[in-house]
């Protein structure tokens, strides 16, 4: 009996974990679009605010680690929630080469609007919530892994 794969079965495309995890995420921005366009957000701008629903005034650069986005991506996604009125950029008193992102009142009442979200996630995936939570810890240190090789 074989237990290691041939290159061929190596090579089908239903066997590399990075199609499953590429095409789950575009299954799950294509479920997260509808349910975004209704917040005037686009899916990147959803984590930047379920970011700062979490922690509100990071400056640029700490918002841009937690998230994985560098400056040129990042820049013009605040730009646009400032546009739209959820955010504001405030240059730091001490030093004003760093800006800090700042929640504004309209950006605090999204979170109220955007609180039905997770559930539409719960009911696609007909997976139970310990289930989610077991599957996100386990991409999350599949994510650190690759991060760390």
């Amino acid at each position: 009996m074989r237990t290691e794969p041939t290159t061929d079965e190596m090579l089908l495309l239903d066997n590399q974990l990075c199609f499953a995890v590429y095409s789950a995420s575009l299954a799950m921005t294509r479920l997260y679009k509808p349910l975004l366009e209704k917040l005037q957000l686009t899916y990147p701008q959803y984590l930047v605010m379920l970011s700062l629903w979490e922690q509100d005034g990071p400056m640029v650069s700490a918002l841009g680690e937690r998230l994985s986005l560098d400056s040129g991506t990042l820049t013009p996604l605040l730009k646009r929630l400032e546009a739209n009125g959820f955010v504001t950029r405030v240059r730091d008193v001490a030093d004003e080469r760093r800006v800090h992102i700042m929640l504004t009142s309209t950006g605090r009442k999204l979170k109220t609007r955007a609180a039905g979200v997770p559930g539409c996630l719960l009911a696609a995936t007909q997976c139970s919530v310990p289930e989610l939570v077991a599957l996100t810890q386990q991409i999350q240190a599949l994510r650190d892994r690759i991060k760390a090789a």
